[in-house]
């Protein structure tokens, strides 16, 4: 099975190297980096790059790839960004040193779990700024929790605040944004009378303030996953030169398993597609195409495939199967040969996940 297909092959030495860059970049701000594993499923191998580049905290919205990068024997502080369900507080407190919170009862669970196991629980509370996913609305009611935390709770300590932005709501983390959360937490300290050790100001999208070194000073902690996972978004989105990180951390290979010329418009009356959907097709002519042994099951969009060579494009998927042009390629593809793609996001988690794509480590 050494030559099964597909395949998802990881850079660890790239990835390593995108570790210890966004850690020195960060850093020359004064900011520690929370490294987000979530993308690549939590995958050990990727946990131990991203202790090995120097990432602060290893973090997941996921407790099982926390609970793995336990047992791959990484020691680095284990922190969970999603808010944390109350079905869960038990392992919340028993994997993790750091939770970010926006529910009441749910830090009141965990504070009483980790009187129940000996231990003391950080959490940081979430601020939510506009874009409307986690986080506080009202931020006196903020404030009045913090004191709460700070004066009646023993086994929960209060380590900072946070917010999440440039995502559910595409809000941009501009600098004035993550002002408002300095501010916020100036009120709070000034309420709690001593310093917050942690003010988070987002994830990848606020790189860009690091970027453009107009991050406000007492911003001190970026949880970033996509920013070194791929280090595309902001160059792809927002034209940031990512130059000095390398973007083919992760690439698909997929086995041809047909080549022929056919219509480029399917033939007979065009009803739904195999996921209800109808799609629009243009009229080329016969084109020669080839079929790939991969499809949405295994990555999700066929748009964020990325092919590697001149001349391919790629016209769609079905839940097995890839649809390619191959009319216009450089080499003549022939059933067996390979094709390599660059992959978005999305198409990481959904590999990763997929038992169906064997993961090979270059």
């Amino acid at each position: 099975m050494e030559n099964r297909y597909p395949r998802l092959e990881i850079n660890l030495a790239h990835l390593q190297h995108n570790v210890s860059r966004i850690v020195e970049k960060c850093g020359s701000c004064g900011i520690q980096v929370a490294g987000v594993i979530k993308g690549a499923t939590g995958h050990p191998e990727v946990a131990k790059a991203f202790d090995k580049g120097g990432a602060a905290f290893i973090a997941s919205s996921r407790l099982e790839q926390i609970e793995d990068a336990i047992d791959a024997g990484i020691e680095k502080p284990k922190m969970l960004i999603r808010v944390p369900m109350l079905s869960e507080v038990s392992d919340v407190v028993r994997l993790t040193d750091i939770s970010l919170n926006s529910e009441f009862e749910v830090i009141k669970a965990l504070n009483e779990e980790a009187r129940r196991q000996g231990k003391l629980h950080k959490v940081i509370l979430m601020a939510d700024l506009g874009d409307l996913r986690e986080g506080f609305w009202d931020k006196e009611e903020m404030v009045e929790i913090a004191e709460y935390i700070e004066n009646r709770m023993i086994n929960i300590q209060l380590v900072g605040i946070g917010t999440n932005l440039g995502c559910y709501g595409s809000i941009a983390p501009t600098a004035e944004k993550l002002e408002e959360l300095v501010e916020l937490a100036e009120k709070i300290e000034a309420r709690l009378d001593r310093e917050l050790e942690y003010i988070s100001g987002g994830a990848t999208s606020s790189l860009m303030r690091v970027w453009d070194k107009d991050i406000p000073e007492r911003v001190n902690l970026l949880r970033v996953g996509e920013g070194i996972l791929l280090a595309r978004d902001l160059d792809t989105f927002y034209g940031y030169d990512m130059s000095e990180l390398y973007q083919d951390v992760f690439r698909l290979k997929a086995e041809v398993i047909e080549v022929k010329t056919k219509p480029s418009y399917p033939v007979g009356t065009i009803a739904i597609d195999a996921f209800g959907h109808t799609p629009t097709y243009v009229d080329r002519g016969m084109r020669r195409r080839a079929l790939l042994a991969v499809g949405k099951v295994d990555y999700g969009d066929p748009c964020e495939l990325i092919p590697m060579e001149e001349g391919i494009e790629v016209l769609g998927a079905s839940s097995d199967h890839t649809i390619i042009d191959v009319e216009d390629a450089e080499r003549d593809y022939k059933v067996g040969d390979t094709m390599t793609f660059d992959i978005c996001y999305a198409t990481i988690v959904y590999l990763t996940n997929c038992r169906n794509v064997r993961i090979e480590f270059v």
